[in-house]
């Protein structure tokens, strides 16, 4: 089955917006702090039961899936005409979305996965020889910032495919009249000769 360019944008789309919401929700439900409980020469941290590790996780998979997307959306032969990759990055708003949406992404990823993987390390190792420590969880924003640039990041790889289609339908008309205009030249050619043939 031919896979179109709505049915690709719809993909990245959804995806963009799966991490998103799964980033927003796991900022919310991070708790601020843990609670400190003294023991002999330690502290044990209690953290409520939060699904922020589970969810920033399913952010950062949904940023990857729908990176990956917008990325193979991009040189797909879509009705089995390829282009050559050299034709799009020829032009410059592609070329500049293309790699603001690379950037974006990169930055998506770093945002998301940090303040998960901090979270999970808080989670995991609980107890600590520091007697006044206050129970940290990771920093605050940096999920709900991870998931609105995952979002940008969608959106940006949605403009890179429209200016990728355009860029591929102006290849398609250029070696369309390329192949027509040089099919001309060999007619008038042919034309040209054949009246010299007959006169010797």
């Amino acid at each position: 089955m031919a896979v179109t360019t709505k049915q690709m944008s719809l993909i990245v789309a959804t995806f963009g917006v799966l991490s998103f919401l799964f980033g927003v929700i796991a900022e919310n439900k991070k708790p601020a702090s843990g609670t400190p409980i003294t023991g002999k020469g330690v502290v044990i941290c209690k953290y409520p039961s939060d699904p922020t590790v589970v969810l920033g996780y399913l952010s950062a998979v949904f940023l990857v899936a729908s990176t990956v997307a917008g990325y193979l959306s991009l040189f797909y032969p879509y009705k089995g005409k390829s282009v050559p990759q050299s034709a799009l990055f020829q032009s410059t708003s592609f070329l500049v979305f293309f790699n603001i949406a690379l950037g974006t992404a990169g930055l998506a990823a770093t945002l998301l996965l940090w303040p998960t993987i901090t979270e999970q390390l808080h989670l995991s190792r609980n107890v600590h020889h520091n007697l006044e420590t206050d129970c940290p969880t990771a920093k605050t924003g940096l999920l709900g910032g991870g998931a609105f640039v995952s979002l940008d990041s969608a959106l940006f790889w949605l403009v890179s495919l429209m200016l990728a289609d355009n860029a591929r339908e102006d290849y398609f008309d250029e070696v369309e009249n390329g192949g027509k205009g040089a099919s001309q030249v060999l007619t008038a050619d042919y034309d040209a000769v054949e009246p010299l043939k007959h006169n010797a």
